[in-house]
Parts: C-alpha cells; sequence; structure tokens
C-alpha cells in the first residue's frame, strides 16, 4: 500500500506584507513612529497598527523604546536585516526600471566628499565618468564629516567617497586607496637632510594642523600622546593646499597624507614619511546598508580602483625609521 504523501503547507493570505515591513524599516531607521508616519505620509496610529500585527505575524517583539527612541531588538535586527533590500528594491523598482530602459544615457548622481577628496582623487574618476556617460548629470557636495553621513542618511545623495577611521553600523564602507602619513618643512629646514627622523625630533618646531574637530588633529594628537612626546601647533587652519602653503612659507611643519602632495610641491617643499609612527589613512566608497545603487553610482563606483588614479608617487628626501 502506498504511504500517504504530506500535504503541501499551507500559508495564512497576506493581503499586503509590504506595509508592515516599510512602517518597520522606516521605524527601525528613525527611531520613533511619529518621524516614521511622516515619511511614509500616513497617521501614527497606522504605523502602530502595522507594528503590533508584524509583530503578531512572528511572534516575537521587534522593537522596544530606549529613553525617547525606539530601539531594535535582537530579533528586530535580524528581520531589518532580511527587510531593508527587500523594502527599498521595490520602492526602487519604478524608477531602476526606467533608468534599465533608457540604460546609462540619463539620470543623475550625486555624491559626497570633502575638499581633499574632491581636489585630489576624484579629478582622473569624473573625467572618465563624464566621457563614457556624457549625459548623467553629476553633482559633487563638497562636505566632509558628519555632514555628508547626514546626506547619505537621508538619501540626499548616492554615495560618499572619502576617508572614514570610525564605520556606523548603518553602513558600508569599502576602502580602496591607502596613503601614507608625511612630514612636509621647507626645502632648508634641519629635518628635511636629517638622517634617521624620530618621533622626538619634531618636538622643537611647531605643528601646522588642521581644525581640531579633524581627524587629522585628532591622531596627531593621540600619536604624541601615546609615545609621551610632547609638540605644539603653532597654528590651526583648513585645507591642504593652504597648510601647504604655510609651510613653505617657514610658518611650521605638518604631518600631511600623502595624497595632497603633488608634482608641483617638489621645489618648496621636502617630504618625509612618517609611517613608522602614524598609520595609513584609506579611502574608499561609503553607502547606505541596503541602499538600492541606481546604475549611475554602480558604475561611478566601479571606476574608483587604484589604476586608474594617476599620480607621482610621494617624494622623500631621506631616510626614516620604519
Amino acid at each position: 500500500m502506498a504511504r500517504p504523501t504530506s500535504p503541501s503547507p499551507r500559508f495564512a493570505y497576506k493581503g499586503d506584507r509590504l506595509k508592515p515591513l516599510r512602517a518597520f524599516c522606516q521605524t527601525a531607521r528613525l527611531g520613533s513612529v511619529s518621524r516614521a508616519a511622516e515619511a511614509l505620509y500616513v497617521s501614527q496610529p497606522a504605523v502602530t497598527l502595522q507594528l503590533q500585527a508584524l509583530e503578531r505575524d512572528m511572534g516575537v517583539k521587534l522593537l522596544e523604546r530606549s529613553g525617547r527612541r525606539l530601539v531594535m531588538t535582537r530579533e528586530g535586527e535580524a528581520l531589518y536585516e532580511l527587510a531593508r533590500p527587500l523594502v527599498e528594491g521595490l520602492d526602487g523598482i519604478d524608477g531602476a526600471f526606467r533608468e534599465r530602459m533608457r540604460g546609462m544615457d540619463g539620470g543623475e548622481l550625486n555624491v559626497a566628499a570633502g575638499t581633499s577628496t574632491i581636489l585630489y582623487l576624484l579629478p582622473t574618476i569624473v573625467e572618465r565618468f563624464k566621457r563614457e556617460h556624457p549625459d548623467v548629470r553629476l553633482a559633487l557636495h563638497n562636505v566632509t564629516g558628519a555632514g555628508g553621513l547626514d546626506l547619505l542618511r537621508s538619501d540626499a545623495v548616492d554615495m560618499a567617497v572619502g576617508s572614514m577611521l570610525d564605520v556606523p553600523a548603518d553602513l558600508d564602507y569599502a576602502p580602496v586607496y591607502r596613503f601614507e602619513p608625511m612630514l612636509i618643512t621647507p626645502p632648508d629646514h634641519p629635518l628635511a637632510s636629517k638622517p634617521e627622523l624620530a618621533l622626538e625630533d619634531l618636538s622643537p618646531y611647531g605643528l601646522i594642523l588642521p581644525p581640531q574637530r579633524l581627524t587629522t588633529y585628532r591622531m596627531v594628537d593621540l600619536v604624541f600622546q601615546r609615545a609621551r612626546v610632547p609638540y605644539t601647533v603653532a597654528l590651526e587652519v583648513g585645507g591642504w593646499e593652504i597648510i601647504k602653503q604655510y609651510v613653505a612659507m617657514g610658518l611650521g611643519i605638518s604631518i600631511v597624507t600623502a595624497i595632497c602632495l603633488t608634482e608641483s610641491d617638489r621645489e618648496r617643499l621636502a617630504a618625509r614619511s612618517l609611517a613608522g609612527y602614524f598609520p595609513d589613512r584609506s579611502y574608499g566608497v561609503v553607502v547606505r546598508k541596503g541602499k538600492y545603487l541606481s546604475p549611475q553610482a554602480r558604475a561611478f563606483s566601479e571606476l574608483i580602483k587604484p589604476d586608474l588614479f594617476v599620480r607621482g608617487d610621494y617624494y622623500d628626501t631621506g631616510p626614516s625609521e620604519r
């Protein structure tokens, strides 16, 4: 006698699974039912009902209150990781379909980047992108740090390009380039021709550094503090080009990233590697986790690779301790 076959599993029909998942993802991202309701253009009670229905459906608690914010439980984080790409993919399907139909010959691309990235890293990449995709409207937003990440989180830009030390949990950072830390001085400075360079050798000379709120200043301070080596700051000023100009004028010395040193600096500056004391700085692409990247954004990110970055090697006037 033949064994009875197991019946196929039956699932209750869901009128619209997307609505509660969308309400959950927005609430988890924004930390507030009211802000999620504003983002979705629905009422707060509607979002609350969707969240309650989703928790009943899943059989677990997904959100809990922490102070004035709603935060995800462990189960909520697991569902968010699965649901966010699905929700954003479906929400973006109309635009993605239109872009797919018209190919890469139109649309727009918004990229956030700091001055150094725009000035030293992106010119070759932008030039090739515009040559290959002349009809794409490209906008470079000159912002750094938290400002660029705020634009990224609000979807005002498609991606950010730059350097990151600490990567927030909601972002993905893919480092592509690495640049050495360099000491720059006037060509006739005593440190320019010193056979071996130690961190203590920098103590007698005033440093020209970016403002304290920026990563470079904090990194320099951390290295000197950990090594218990005293240092003085002669001047705080923003922008690598300004710092290089003031160093060339003899107003102090500085510690910069090799990305900012060009062939035109050879005559006015001496540069020495400080890789034995300071970490390299990485530069790469930052995107929101789970965000759908348009064909334009994917094409631009694919161009950000070392073989397209053409520049002279950093120069060193003498040996340094490694």
